[in-house]
């Protein structure tokens, strides 16, 4: 496989990045995601978490059972700046 691949859209990830990540000690799903920010785009990872926990399984050897996945946090989809103003000026004034 090639290692220009973009694992991650998101955030522009190659594969290269993701298994020199991994070889240089990171071996979880948070681990990669506070390191190279795989994850952290507008899919939360929706998208590449699948790749990166096979990446971490053929270098690690592990099971897919033994990668812990990290836990989702609101929002978990896009919203735009101004609902979110919108949202927090009506709470006020209420």
């Amino acid at each position: 496989m090639d290692d220009k691949i973009i694992i991650c859209f998101c955030e522009d990830i190659t594969r290269a990045e993701v298994r020199q990540t991994i070889k240089n000690g990171a071996t979880t799903l948070d681990e990669i995601k506070r390191i190279i920010r795989c994850g952290m785009g507008p899919c939360q990872g929706k998208t590449c978490e699948e790749m990166i926990c096979r990446e971490i399984m053929d270098i690690t050897g592990k099971k897919k059972e033994d990668i812990l996945i990290p836990t989702r946090r609101p929002p978990t989809s896009s919203i735009l700046l101004a609902d979110a103003a919108r949202s927090d000026n009506n709470e006020k004034t209420s």
